[in-house]
């Protein structure tokens, strides 16, 4: 949608090259996962720095003494840290140099601040729930203003596949301890999205005037002018899968469009895309311009 929308506002932006725009939206989710998973695994590595530091005082507290680095040192983060392959990602993202380890060491110690960290950090606690405190480690992240700032720093507008990346995370820290090449799960191939969003891109831009066309007559009182632009990138694409893909049911990408719009668009959104969605469904449908086969049939 988002290459939609930039070819709408450059007129002079060619078709051929939206795919090259396109791959590299999906390099950017990739390394957008990446990234985020670095974070978590150097965050908990600050657990080891401060474990360092106390052995070096000459005078540790009580709650120094009964420190313990375990938010590191668990066979789930450790899964991730003896992971060559993952590491060599890392380092062949140049990570290292997106963030400064200030900014690392000031996230770990707004976590520390918990009480029930303090308590996981504990050396008295025996029963330590260490995917329990990862996942709550992500969940305090996502809240996190300098966190936040340091991944949109490197990869504007993440919050695009903002909740696409928060999934693919939250799978991937339940899976721990870590096997191989996990992350190639959320590498997309060609026989995958990446095949679908090319061909999808095609369709809406190959077609563009004969889709304005179908959505114009469905408008009622608006003109087609006064329609939000994002709104009528919507509706195209809908059109583009309804008319295209023949395994997609129809209420699936109805279904579909109308939770987009929620995230992208006005807050009237929602309404005007779900009720002109549904007059061009039923009237495609009428005129048996819609070919459905397999799973696409569910909904029929």
């Amino acid at each position: 949608m988002q290459i939609l929308f930039a070819k709408n506002r450059d007129p002079y932006l060619l078709e051929t090259h939206l795919p090259k725009i396109f791959d590299q939206s999906i390099q950017n989710s990739f390394n957008l996962y990446l990234f985020q998973l670095y974070l978590v695994q150097h965050i908990c590595k600050q657990a080891k720095n401060v474990a360092d530091k106390i052995q070096n005082k000459y005078l540790p507290s009580v709650d120094d003494k009964n420190f313990v680095p375990v938010l590191y040192e668990n066979e789930l983060i450790q899964s991730l840290v003896q992971n060559k392959k993952l590491q060599k990602l890392f380092d062949k993202g140049g990570f290292v140099q997106w963030v400064d380890e200030d900014v690392l060491k000031n996230i770990y110690s707004e976590f520390a601040k918990l009480d029930w960290y303090k308590a996981y950090a504990d050396k008295a606690t025996e029963d330590k729930n260490h995917l329990e405190t990862l996942l709550e480690l992500y969940r305090f992240l996502r809240k996190n203003v300098l966190f936040n700032e340091t991944v949109e720093d490197q990869l504007y507008n993440w919050e695009d596949d903002d909740s696409l990346i928060i999934g693919a995370i939250k799978k991937t820290l339940k899976s721990l301890p870590a096997k191989d090449e996990f992350y190639k799960e959320y590498m997309l191939t060609e026989t995958d999205t990446l095949a679908f969003g090319k061909s999808l891109l095609h369709a809406v831009v190959e077609n563009d005037e004969e889709y304005a066309a179908i959505i114009k007559p469905t408008l009622r009182n608006w003109e087609a002018e006064r329609v939000a632009v994002v709104d009528m990138i919507l509706l195209k694409m809908a059109i583009a899968e309804f008319l295209n893909f023949e395994s997609i049911p129809t209420n699936a990408t109805l279904n579909e469009y109308v939770e987009l719009s929620k995230i992208y668009s006005t807050p009237k959104s929602k309404e005007f895309i779900n009720g002109v969605l549904d007059k061009i469904m039923k009237d495609l449908l009428q005129k048996n311009l819609i070919k459905k086969s397999g799973r696409g049939l569910l909904a029929e």
